[in-house]
């Protein structure tokens, strides 16, 4: 009988550990310790300078050409933009930022010669004085 117990409490002893491994995994899941690719964003950043010749009226033409994409590209997944209003005044005479999301990194790469991105970019091009893009995989 003695033996039968001590079995049992081995192998309630299992149990135990097995289930609180599972919790404590299941928790951490649940506060986002572990990333899936379901959780993560690729984030296109843009930033431009305009040329000081541009007009408000072509830079808005610029603008709403950028904001065009989304419905042309099925690719991306979000789409906003806007104007540097940083008191620190850090920009480099970078005004204007767009942030474009993808899914994947095969999103990107269908989006960046897509017909519709390259037709933007001939918009882009006259009024366009320096440009800098970062991209990169959101984390929490």
């Amino acid at each position: 009988m003695t033996k039968r117990l001590s079995r049992l409490n081995a192998f309630a002893f299992v149990v135990t550990l097995l289930t609180t491994g599972a919790l404590l995994l299941s928790l951490g899941n649940a506060k986002g310790q572990q990333e899936t690719p379901e959780s993560k964003m690729l984030r296109h950043v843009v930033m431009f300078q305009f040329k000081d010749a541009s007009t408000e009226a072509e830079i808005r033409t610029v603008v709403d050409a950028f904001r065009q994409l989304p419905s042309k590209i099925r690719e991306i997944a979000d789409f906003e933009y806007g104007i540097d209003n940083s008191p620190e005044q850090l920009s480099g005479g970078l005004t204007h930022v767009f942030l474009v999301t993808f899914k994947s990194e095969e999103d990107r790469a269908a989006y960046l010669p897509h017909e519709s991105h390259l037709a933007f970019v001939e918009v882009l091009k006259p009024h366009l004085e320096k440009v800098t893009v970062v991209d990169y995989w959101t984390k929490k």
